[in-house]
């Protein structure tokens, strides 16, 4: 009777100490789990970036949540939904991720939002555009963190038809994101007094984009907009360039352009193009800071916003943690909602109903080589557009999170 007595009060003592019974959590650890592309044509504004930003958030909270441990996870989606959904589904079932962020592709991001909420495990999108991931896809497990087509749309629109750029032509990439790009801007073009003259469709990754190229330029069009991204919208610049587009009347507008496009493109290819941001890593202190440990951690890269993005939304996942004291992922997520959002790259923000962060937009141009005094220094910044004015109204989103809410106000 008495060995029977020391071992149960040993094992009492034990589950008294253990992580696992912390009230509220599955178990004895954090798992966040960073898919993005790791070794595509999205891997320079996701991949080991992503990772290492999710570490540092990591490390900036102190490490654990509650007294549990937090480990990070990677996977390459390699830019296919099924794969993205795949790991999605082994990762929540059998190593018991709690969170899910990157998610560079809008495709695999809106895969991997529906397991999400069917799992009820915790979504951050950080990397991928699509608006309908707060429209008609909005979830109570998912927020979308760092930029969407719409407000990309909005700014760049709203910049180039104020200085007088009212005829527009798309090339388009033909997926999920480009299709949403094209009908966010032509809303937001058309509002303005802008007409669209024409588009033309391009699969991922083509060698050459010369034939879409000199269709645009025929067109007159007086702004050529890049619906694409990653090394698709390299190339289409690089290649403009030899047309001569972008350095006569016609503007080149690339819609989605993130730090590492322009630095591959280079300040003499790439200036007068515009672009829109949240992240630049030259905005102030806190951001240059950030930049510096993330570049040495990731042989001298600078980080782009998405994986900025991922930063932000893991340090603020992690309060948010601490605060619900629990792991349950709606929980989570609506606690999210209820925190006011702060951190050193993004600065002071909030989350909508329908899972949509809000902070302020920039419109920037790329600067000249007279200009830039160095690889990296590359943006000057024309206007700064408020958080309330970047992001589609609930009111026209459709999201039926926010059903019955009769404001037409971004908050």
């Amino acid at each position: 009777m008495k060995r029977i007595t020391l071992s149960t009060l040993t094992a009492m003592l034990l589950a008294a100490t253990s992580p696992a019974v912390h009230a509220g959590f599955a178990d004895g650890v954090i798992k966040i789990g960073v898919l993005g592309d790791m070794s595509g044509l999205y891997s320079d504004v996701s991949g080991k970036g992503a990772i290492a930003a999710a570490q540092m958030a990591v490390e900036d909270y102190g490490g654990t949540v509650a007294g549990l441990p937090i480990k990070i996870v990677s996977a390459d989606h390699l830019n296919k939904a099924d794969v993205a959904a795949a790991t999605a589904r082994e990762w929540f079932d059998v190593e018991k991720v709690d969170m899910i962020t990157d998610l560079v592709n809008s495709a695999a991001a809106l895969a991997v939002s529906a397991i999400g909420k069917e799992k009820n495990k915790v979504v951050l999108v950080t990397g991928a555009g699509v608006s309908d991931l707060t429209r008609k896809a909005c979830s109570p497990n998912t927020i979308h963190w760092t930029y969407d087509t719409s407000a990309i749309a909005k700014a760049t629109a709203t910049a180039l038809i104020g200085a007088g750029y009212k005829s527009w032509y798309f090339l388009t990439a033909d997926y999920a994101f480009g299709t949403a790009m094209q009908r966010d801007a032509t809303k937001y073009i058309e509002a303005a007094g802008g007409t669209i003259v024409g588009s033309v469709r391009h699969p991922l990754s083509p060698m050459d984009f010369s034939s879409y190229l000199l269709t645009a330029q025929s067109s007159g069009a007086q702004v050529i907009a890049l619906a694409n991204a990653g090394n698709d919208m390299s190339t289409a610049v690089k290649q403009a360039n030899e047309f001569g587009i972008g350095k006569g009347k016609q503007r080149l507008a690339g819609l989605l352009v993130t730090l590492t496009d322009v630095h591959s493109i280079g300040a003499k290819q790439g200036q007068g193009l515009t672009i829109t941001t949240p992240f630049y890593w030259d905005k102030n202190d806190q951001t240059r800071r950030f930049t510096a440990e993330f570049s040495k951690r990731t042989g001298g890269m600078y980080p782009t916003m998405m994986q900025a993005g991922v930063y932000s939304s893991v340090l603020h996942y992690l309060k948010a943690l601490e605060a619900s004291k629990t792991d349950d992922g709606a929980a989570v997520v609506a606690r999210m909602k209820e925190l006011p959002t702060d951190d050193p790259l993004f600065g002071k923000g909030a989350i909508r109903a329908d899972g949509r962060k809000l902070h302020p937009m920039y419109v920037y141009e790329v600067k000249s080589p007279a200009e830039s005094t160095g690889p990296w220094d590359l943006y000057k910044l024309l206007y700064s557009v408020p958080a309330e004015q970047a992001f589609l109204p609930m009111s026209e989103g459709g999201c039926t999170l926010v059903h019955g809410q009769a404001s037409a106000s971004n908050h």
